[in-house]
């Protein structure tokens, strides 16, 4: 009989092998048709790059997941696929082509936004939504009336969150690679197969694809952006699943107040980073979706640091988050915690505003 072991780690491997031959393919497509993202104010990079890297992740997993499936049939065992991924499914395939369209086209974001509010409507409408803040400033159980636009806006904004960090190289894609592993231990900790699989067919084609986004030579058009394509369907992956570890009523699995802080906590710095940026904006009379480069990768570069040195900076702050969160939650109290996540990050914006003054002024 297959172990869960095996099957997982033979969907990584057909999803990194599918990785590393379909984003070579990618490359020459862009080039034939001039898909390139270009240098611009905003743009760290120099030379026009492709941009449809993300093209790889959705196939890629697909064909990861049928081939681990294939395997588990032939094994006798059993995985049952419920109403929820029939749903999920068909929404992130929804954000997954307004990704590429976007990509190729460009699209207005109010466009983009709302599909991606119609695609996060599937999931209440499948029966998924978050229906508990598990000691939250207090409250625990929330009525439906109320679930499900939560459930909506907190799906639009790790989406959205997720997009946004996407700003340097190997970013969106390392955050989402340490939440994507912590999420499948989480499951295979609990039996949960199908998601395991999930996770697995992600963190193996964004494995191939780090290799030619970090190590590519973009003068040689071997390096490869993900794009919308990449970025808004991981945001939606990663929303997905905190919201399925947030629903205390969830027929299927068992969800306590530990379950609901690490999920979160696994696209915390994404989130933080994208409310502090917002508040910021509407503060200075500033639309919210007005693109800048106030985020937190432009802080750590405009302090002095290099590219990859902000690409560590923030993927060990990341981890920091995971571990203090998940050492502190039993002495701490979900409110508490939050406060300290979020009174850290501020003092962490203030120390880097003060040095990058420090070396304006030099």
């Amino acid at each position: 009989m297959a172990t869960p072991v095996l099957v997982i780690a033979l969907t990584v491997l057909a999803s990194a092998a599918c990785g590393f031959l379909s984003i070579p393919m990618i490359l020459r497509f862009c080039e034939r048709r001039g898909l390139y993202d270009l240098p611009g104010n905003r743009k760290i990079h120099r030379n026009a790059t492709p941009r449809l890297g993300g093209l790889s992740f959705f196939p890629s997993m697909l064909v990861s997941l049928l081939v681990a499936l294939s395997y588990v049939n032939a094994e006798g065992d059993v995985i049952v696929v419920s109403r929820w991924s029939v749903y999920f499914m068909l929404a992130v395939s929804l954000i997954f082509f307004i990704g590429i369209i976007d990509d190729v086209f460009g699209l207005l974001p109010r466009w983009k936004f709302a599909v991606q509010v119609v695609a996060a409507c599937a999931l209440p409408v499948s029966g998924l939504y978050v229906d508990s803040l598990h000691g939250l400033f207090g409250i625990h159980g929330i009525p439906f009336a109320a679930s499900v636009p939560l459930t909506i806006v907190l799906v639009v904004f790790i989406c959205n969150s997720i997009n946004l960090v996407d700003g340097i190289d190997g970013l969106a894609a390392s955050l989402s690679l340490v939440a994507l592993a912590g999420f499948l231990l989480y499951f295979a900790s609990c039996g949960y197969l199908a998601y395991s699989l999930l996770m697995a067919g992600f963190i193996g084609v964004l494995l191939s694809f780090l290799f030619f986004n970090l190590l590519g030579d973009e003068r040689r058009h071997t390096k490869i952006f993900m794009g919308d394509s990449g970025s808004l369907v991981l945001g939606f992956v990663l929303a997905f699943l905190c919201v399925k570890c947030s629903m205390r009523t969830s027929p299927t699995m068992h969800v306590d107040a530990r379950s609901f802080v690490m999920a979160y906590t696994l696209v915390l710095l994404p989130m933080m980073d994208a409310a502090r940026v917002f508040v910021v904006r509407l503060y200075h009379g500033v639309s919210p979706f007005k693109a800048d480069k106030s985020h937190i990768h432009h802080k750590l570069m405009r302090m002095g640091l290099t590219q990859r040195q902000t690409l560590f900076a923030i993927l060990f702050l990341s981890l920091g988050y995971i571990a203090l969160n998940y050492f502190l939650l039993p002495v701490c109290g979900v409110t508490a915690l939050l406060l300290l996540d979020l009174g850290s990050y501020a003092l962490l914006n203030v120390a880097v505003n003060r040095r990058i003054k420090h070396n304006e002024k030099l």
